[in-house]
């Protein structure tokens, strides 16, 4: 069969609707790059003209390519299946629950918070998938407690930031669903359009050291050594941090996700000794792309000791597999890590998918 060229003159209108279209995306990047960032404050440092920055470490963050890369052609650490027990939640007693504060662990970041006969919700994830798409991205490898209508009504959601085993569309579009819309979404600056466009409208947007008061407790957005994205468009167009939550006798914070800074001796100085803690101890490896915003155990014990916390939680390991490290290894550094820092197993643990700890009020 002879070969068909296009007439030069189809050729040429090609070749002029390729240019016309690459002038287009270049046009649209200069738009989008040359719009006023909504949140510049000049009395705040962290929300410059662009973006958002940390308070202490915006150093260029190191080449995912380059990671992605070392992962397909490097050396593999040999890991046996990764099977954690998983305790069944007693959601019954979670629902009856008026007056004793409780901790329950439903995986990774998610946990529920009973305190001052209130139910908080870190980061809710509960999908099969933390990606933009159903079908590809990092799978859960443990399976759910429970069953989402089996939480009892969820007052309060705290989202730290908008990546995506932290924001989760379709958990957070259930649980207003499943509370008739009167669950409370606290969400950093930039993110409260996003739940908005999904039919959430009891949302409310902090900056860094924003208080929001409810019925005995006052919940304080907090810095944290991190960043955002959920698009290609829109790096560190949101905040991210993390949450301090105080009644009249147990103060609670969680990290989100972060890297070691200043910023917990800052929580500290403001808000004095914490009672309990969730720190993160996952997703560290390799060091050279994850220090920046990934602490290790090492750095969680030190996140744990400028915070003078009473009691701390690992969290953000063992239910997705995000990076390098061996999926069983965070519990066993935080062991060594917490050993050489002399704490002891009391002061700063892990639990089990579905436990609840019942925790004291303390004055």
């Amino acid at each position: 069969m002879a070969t068909k060229f296009l007439p030069v003159k189809a050729l040429d209108e090609t070749l002029r609707g390729m240019k016309l279209t690459l002038i287009a995306v270049a046009g649209l990047f200069v738009f989008l790059g040359c719009q006023s960032f909504r949140y510049h404050d000049p009395q705040k440092p962290h929300r410059g003209e662009t973006q958002f920055y940390n308070n202490y470490d915006n150093s260029p963050k190191a080449s995912f390519w380059k990671w992605q890369w070392e992962r397909l052609t490097g050396p593999h650490k040999d890991e046996a299946p990764f099977r954690p027990p998983v305790l069944k939640t007693d959601t019954e007693y979670l629902r009856q629950n008026k007056s004793e504060t409780t901790l329950t662990w439903i995986g990774h970041s998610s946990f529920l918070l009973q305190l001052h006969g209130k139910n908080v919700v870190t980061d809710p994830v509960f999908s099969e998938r933390v990606s933009p798409v159903s079908f590809m991205g990092p799978k859960r490898l443990v399976a759910l407690p429970f069953e989402q209508k089996e939480l009892p009504p969820v007052d309060v959601v705290l989202v730290s930031h908008a990546h995506y085993d932290h924001l989760d569309l379709k958990t957070l579009r259930e649980l207003n669903k499943q509370n008739q819309g009167k669950t409370l979404f606290l969400v950093p600056l930039g993110n409260a359009d996003l739940l908005k466009s999904e039919g959430i409208e009891n949302v409310k947007e902090l900056d860094w050291w924003e208080q929001f008061s409810l019925d005995g407790l006052t919940i304080t957005f907090t810095p944290a050594q991190h960043w955002t994205q959920r698009s290609l468009w829109d790096r560190n167009q949101t905040l991210w941090g993390g949450w301090h939550v105080q009644s009249e006798k147990f103060k609670f914070f969680y990290a989100g996700d972060t890297g070691y800074s200043k910023d917990f001796s800052d929580v500290h100085s403001r808000f004095g000794d914490v009672d309990l803690a969730l720190i993160p101890i996952g997703a560290y490896e390799p060091r050279w792309f994850m220090g920046k915003q990934h602490v290790d155990p090492d750095g969680a014990v030190k996140i744990h000791k400028d915070l003078h916390s009473r009691l701390s939680i690992g969290v953000h390991w063992g239910t997705f597999r995000l990076s390098d490290e061996p999926m069983a290894e965070p519990p066993q550094e935080l062991a060594a890590a917490r050993d050489r820092a002399g704490i002891p197993e009391s002061g700063f643990r892990v639990m089990m998918h579905g436990e609840v700890l019942k925790l004291d009020n303390r004055k």
